[in-house]
């Protein structure tokens, strides 16, 4: 007899190992009979998952830590022990406002830095003649979304909190918005930002991974007392998603993998077969980009849980005024990555991954990250005031 479950996901392509394991039979043979659940807004996830509606849930790596914490909502433990995807988000702007970071550029925008320094002029120029902020989409308070984007902001001389506006909004929302005129730019996962680009509305300016070379960015999370009872049920589901990682990273199974999730996601099957090759168009012209890093599901370690990528995200909690720093709060933000699980699930530790970054996260400017000192790495940052970061949320 199968073991049900319901799992939360959020129509994006980093959910594709999870859509595979169910669409393509993993779980199944598991034993496991899964019912994915599609949700509009990471809140409903979070919310589903945290009161029992859920069993497991796609669930943004950040929002993981963040509940663990009791971080901006109730605290429910919660565990990751198999990570969906590393990176896939890319910054969109408008056409409009990319023509005027080009104008603005002294050098190559292609260079993060060069075009956060243009935006930072475009910033000061509006502010002096009176006008209205630059606003921008992102798609949690707790998402790598919104600390990519202050990432490249900051490195500009930009206040994420003060110089622009900041608005949440739920991904497939993003489109329509840049569309109508209520957001400039946003940072969000596939397939939004070649949406966009395919309705000729934006152009997709930096992939997340020239912000970050190597980011957690959506988890498997469960909560840690399910977890504790189920775990012959976790361990199945878990080497289910493994197969299913192998799986579509195998490049054979690339059209059967991108017909499957799109029928999940409701678009174009050559959109999800580019994500997952990293090969996007960028623009309406028909430029394209093509990076190996840009969404990475199940290769060079991508799926086991790494601690110093939680330290991370919990670096950026604390430099973005989201919750102070303690190394008891550190201990548990690092805990909440279960790469123990994974690998007792799969029988033998993955090896280390092969091109990742000395410190393992890779970031485009600053110093390399130290996950044993955190108030070493915040400290070369500027000081931020002591009051909490504004950020609106749209529904």
């Amino acid at each position: 007899m199968s073991t049900r479950l319901r799992i939360g996901f959020i129509p994006l392509v980093d959910a594709a190992a999870l859509i595979a394991a169910v669409d393509c039979g993993f779980t199944a043979a598991e034993g496991l009979d899964v019912s994915l659940v599609r949700e509009v807004s990471w809140s409903n996830v979070r919310d589903k998952l945290n009161i029992g509606l859920f069993d497991a849930a796609h669930m943004l790596s950040p929002v993981a830590i963040a509940s663990s914490l009791g971080v901006g909502h109730l605290r429910v433990p919660l565990i990751a022990p198999f990570n969906l995807g590393l990176n896939g988000n890319a910054i969109t702007v408008s056409e409009p406002l990319y023509a005027a970071i080009l104008a603005h550029a002294d050098g190559d925008i292609g260079d993060p830095a060069v075009s956060a320094r243009a935006l930072a002029r475009i910033v000061a120029e509006r502010k002096a003649a009176g006008e209205e902020q630059l606003t921008f989409g992102v798609t949690f308070p707790f998402s790598n979304h919104n600390y990519q984007i202050r990432f490249w902001m900051a490195v500009g001389g930009i206040d994420p909190d003060e110089d622009v506006r900041l608005a949440v909004l739920p991904p497939p929302y993003m489109v329509e918005s840049l569309q109508g005129g209520q957001i400039d730019g946003y940072c969000v996962g596939a397939p939004w930002n070649s949406v966009a680009v395919g309705q000729g509305v934006g152009r997709i300016l930096h992939f997340g991974c020239a912000i970050m070379a190597r980011a957690s960015e959506k988890v498997l999370a469960v909560p840690e007392r399910w977890a504790d009872k189920n775990r012959d049920t976790l361990n199945a589901l878990l080497r289910a998603l493994a197969s299913a990682a192998a799986f579509v990273e195998d490049a054979g199974n690339r059209a059967d993998v991108a017909r499957a999730v799109a029928a999940r996601l409701d678009v174009a099957d050559g959109i999800v077969a580019r994500t997952l090759a990293g090969d996007l168009q960028i623009a309406a012209d028909g430029a394209t980009r093509t990076s190996e890093r840009y969404l990475m599901i199940g290769r060079d370690g991508a799926s086991r849980p790494d601690p110093v990528q939680a330290a991370w995200i919990y670096a950026q909690m604390v430099r973005w005024r989201q919750t102070p720093f303690s190394e008891a709060l550190l201990h548990d933000a690092r805990a909440v990555f279960r790469p123990d699980l994974y690998d007792a699930a799969l029988g033998e530790p993955v090896p280390a991954a092969d091109h990742a970054p000395p410190d393992g996260i890779g970031c485009f400017a600053g110093p390399d990250f130290d996950p044993n000192d955190v108030p070493g790495h915040l400290a070369a940052w500027p000081k931020r005031p002591a009051v909490r970061p504004r950020l609106s949320v749209v529904r």
